[in-house]
């Protein structure tokens, strides 16, 4: 029996594609990425990460079970106080401080993503947070799991630990729970509701490119 998470993942399959072959990302993944684009990407994901918390916290007051409402009470609280601190300690390697990361403004880019995000999240119901939510999760394992088998990608004393992390059982694990909360949300819904959830992935993946691409331009606002 055909899930409703197997249709997102082929109706994203392309986008995601391109996204792999992106520079920003093939040249993390052979080594050679310019440090200022990843060190620009550092501090663009950092703001993102407060948005994409938020989208745990409404993901909480949305959902309809106990169990639901706490693993996304987890997630917030591991993004807030455990992920965003290791995400500080990283930046510092590469000589990004925590003054800086908190003085990020926002690319045009970063804030179009995060607007869309809270924007379904506010509107919708749980099942068009998680639509919303999962092509950043699901994408980001997908590049780590593939990029952790390519032969001298984890041999970068830096870029290998941003491989390692999207390529490990723990994120793995989130990935799953949520890829299963949206079939769970997803079943017995009609075709409309369904086509709507599907038009949420296809959009945030096309904004998870789009990221990527800003990362390695170093996207300015225009004045």
């Amino acid at each position: 029996m055909s899930r409703f998470s197997d249709r997102l993942y082929r109706s994203a399959e392309a986008i995601w594609a391109k996204s792999h072959a992106h520079p920003f990302l093939t040249e993390l993944r052979d080594g050679n990425l310019d440090p200022e684009r990843f060190m620009y990407y550092l501090k663009q994901d950092y703001v993102y990460l407060i948005d994409y918390a938020k989208m745990f916290a409404i993901g909480s007051m949305k959902a309809r079970d106990l169990d639901t409402m706490v693993k996304f009470a987890e997630l917030l609280h591991s993004t807030l106080n455990v992920e965003m601190e290791l995400h500080r300690q990283y930046a510092e390697r590469f000589g990004v401080t925590r003054e800086e990361l908190a003085q990020t403004r926002p690319s045009p880019t970063t804030v179009a993503y995060t607007k869309y995000l809270l924007d379904t999240a506010s509107q919708g119901p749980l099942s068009e947070v998680v639509a919303a939510l999962l092509p950043c999760m699901w994408s980001y394992r997908e590049i780590g799991v593939a990029y952790s088998k390519v032969p001298g990608a984890l041999d970068h004393p830096l870029y290998r630990e941003w491989i390692l992390m999207y390529s490990s059982e723990e994120f793995g694990a989130l990935t799953d729970w949520c890829i299963g909360l949206m079939d769970r949300l997803a079943e017995g819904l009609p075709e409309q509701v369904l086509a709507a959830l599907e038009e949420r992935f296809v959009v945030a993946s096309k904004l998870e490119y789009m990221f990527w691409d800003m990362a390695y331009r170093q996207e300015e606002w225009p004045v």
